[in-house]
């Protein structure tokens, strides 16, 4: 019932993932930190994985840890290296026994024309949001197909839908990754496991952040005219994804409510794609 402000009290967070585990790739901050505390506050373990040092991670998994009643772990990984990336899921597996659940989420971003794109941020890139993805998946998935239960949920963008000028290698990348959603989702069709990708416009993160000062910066404009009228224009609504929303999305496409929505490419975009 509504208190007496009106507002309805929010309901304990049922532990819908206890006893699975997950592998959410650029968790240190941002959107895969806020995907981290959602599947924490429904019971999962956690193995998290970003470039920030492990010394400044131990109070917040400790934190983390508290909330989901389930080791967390974290290794400081750039999985835009292979080696990197075989160590992370190595390390995972060794300390839980399998992964059930793997949340792709680490990325990097460029802007720049394409007769100017560095070549090494181009490879970088590719790397860290598209192969890096496809290196977990290929770790993971034959646990998930012989345990008959996985989900793998690949953090996209509005760009694996749609282009923009000046970031062709982002937008190659996400559509790459799209692409390899519907592949492992039609491989895994039969096996209990399902492989969607969440495609949000913007949201503000630390990465949207740095864009918004260097836009500034490039256009000799204030931080707020770059976001109503250069990073916003195309979205409807006019506003900033909240991390909160993707999270949400996230989880549920990991509850077994979600095990019949498999390949698919969701957009909280605000509206951009609907045009």
């Amino acid at each position: 019932m509504p208190g007496q402000d009106g507002t309805c009290p929010r309901l304990p967070m049922e532990r819908t993932l206890q006893g699975r585990v997950a592998l959410i790739t650029g968790s240190s901050g941002g959107i895969g930190l806020g995907i981290a505390r959602a599947l924490a506050a429904r019971g999962a373990g956690l193995m998290l994985n970003g470039r920030r040092p492990a010394a400044e991670m131990a109070d917040l998994c400790q934190a983390l840890e508290a909330l989901a009643a389930a080791p967390v772990h974290y290794l400081a990984a750039d999985v835009g290296h292979p080696q990197a990336s075989q160590r992370m899921t190595n390390m995972a597996l060794e300390i839980f026994g399998r992964i059930d659940i793997l949340v792709n989420n680490a990325g990097v971003q460029h802007v720049a024309p394409v007769g100017e794109f560095p070549i090494e941020r181009w490879d970088d890139i590719i790397a860290t949001n598209l192969t890096a993805a496809f290196l977990a998946t290929r770790a993971v998935l034959p646990g998930m197909t012989a345990r008959g239960w996985g989900r793998i949920v690949n953090i996209a963008s509005a760009h694996a839908l749609v282009g923009s000028p000046f970031k062709s290698a982002y937008v190659a990348a996400k559509h790459g990754l799209l692409g390899l959603t519907r592949v492992v989702a039609l491989e895994a069709a039969e096996a209990g496991v399902t492989c969607n990708a969440v495609c949000p416009g913007y949201v503000r993160t630390p990465l949207v952040e740095r864009q918004v000062a260097a836009q500034a910066r490039a256009h000799g404009v204030a931080e707020d005219v770059v976001i109503r009228d250069v990073l916003l224009a195309q979205q409807p609504n006019r506003r900033f994804a909240g991390i909160e929303e993707v999270a949400g999305l996230v989880a549920f496409l990991c509850s077994e409510e979600a095990a019949g929505i498999t390949g698919a490419a969701l957009a909280m975009d605000g509206g951009w794609t609907a045009r």
